[in-house]
């Protein structure tokens, strides 16, 4: 089992800590530093539209390059396909001596496409949930729980920086796990790739054309296959899958054991153990970071082919629906 940590020295971020980027994740890292008492200095592009809504934050906002120099510990909170050039044009040359490197995820690390000099901590702190929520709980008083590891140790300390990070954006609250950078994005990955986007869209999509191809009315296939989907998934959420069956009915509870099953059957079963190897063989991320070197055309194509579907048109005019009654 897990060693479930809470504790950590929030004192060892003493210096500045440059926030990278203040989308998802970078605005409530800095909001949570910085409600912590540590003193943030917010890196972004010039004219990024994020710009104004970090200063009426109150937080310090300057360019990349003047938020990396004087910083104790720079935590780079960009896309993926975005962090290397970022970090080559403007993190690598300006680190202080010293400063340590911190990623929320470790697919760059992993996958060499960013290479700190050998001087440099190179540490994670990964929440387990978006960047509003992370902000969300902090401001409530919980936390949202988080998951640190050390690629590169170079201070001696770095796993204690890592720690205090942790508690700096509350994780402390919630709990805090230790891994590697391998484990984190491989497990993250196929989590992301088999349960949370990629298997439950397409089961949701794989649901509502069954019904539709059955002669049912698309606005009631898609209330069963997607829109009530919120409602379990907050249930199992709560309780997890014990909670989810006592809360829905004895009938649904029935056709969950003995039908599920039937779903994701030995067959899908290895289908994920093949998500999984190419997730391990690094074939996935040669395949994704091909695309992003080739602006994302296939991302793109597919992101569009999505948009078009059936589900989403019911959904967009059902949804629209749903929030003009809300409003009245």
């Amino acid at each position: 089992m897990a060693t479930i940590l809470r504790d950590g020295d929030l004192s060892l971020l003493s210096g500045k800590v440059a926030v990278i980027g203040y989308g998802s994740q970078g605005h409530a890292h800095a909001l949570n530093l910085r409600d912590s008492g540590v003193q943030v200095a917010v890196g972004l592009r010039e004219g990024s539209p994020s710009g104004e809504e970090a200063k009426a934050a109150g937080l310090e906002v300057t360019s990349v390059t003047d938020a990396v120099k004087g910083a104790q510990l720079v935590s780079l909170l960009l896309p993926d396909q975005v962090q290397p050039q970022v970090f080559e044009d403007h993190v690598h040359a300006n680190l202080e001596p010293g400063a340590a490197v911190l990623f929320a995820h470790g697919f760059n690390i992993l996958y060499e496409r960013v290479k700190p000099a050998a001087g440099h901590d190179v540490i994670m702190v990964a929440p387990k949930g978006p960047g509003h929520i992370v902000r969300r709980l902090f401001t409530e008083g919980y936390g949202t729980p988080a998951l640190i590891a050390v690629e590169q140790d170079a201070s001696g300390n770095a796993r204690n920086l890592a720690l205090a990070y942790a508690v700096g954006i509350g994780a402390g609250r919630a709990g805090i796990l230790e891994t590697t950078f391998r484990e984190e994005t491989e497990t993250d990955l196929f989590g992301e790739q088999a349960v949370l986007c990629g298997g439950t869209a397409e089961l949701i999509r794989a649901g509502f054309e069954t019904l539709v191809a059955a002669g049912y009315q698309p606005e009631i296939a898609y209330y069963e296959c997607l829109h009530e989907l919120k409602l379990i998934v907050d249930l199992i959420y709560e309780g997890g899958l014990a909670h989810m069956r006592w809360s829905v009915s004895d009938t649904a509870e029935f056709g969950d054991y003995v039908s599920g099953p039937r779903v994701i059957d030995a067959t899908a079963r290895e289908r994920m153990q093949s998500i999984l190897g190419d997730i391990q063989s690094g074939a996935f991320a040669r395949e994704w970071v091909a695309d992003m070197d080739a602006d994302e055309t296939r991302l793109k194509s597919l992101r569009a082919e999505a948009a078009a579907t059936q589900l989403e048109t019911v959904g967009k005019e059902l949804r629209s629906l749903m929030h003009r009654a809300g409003e009245r």
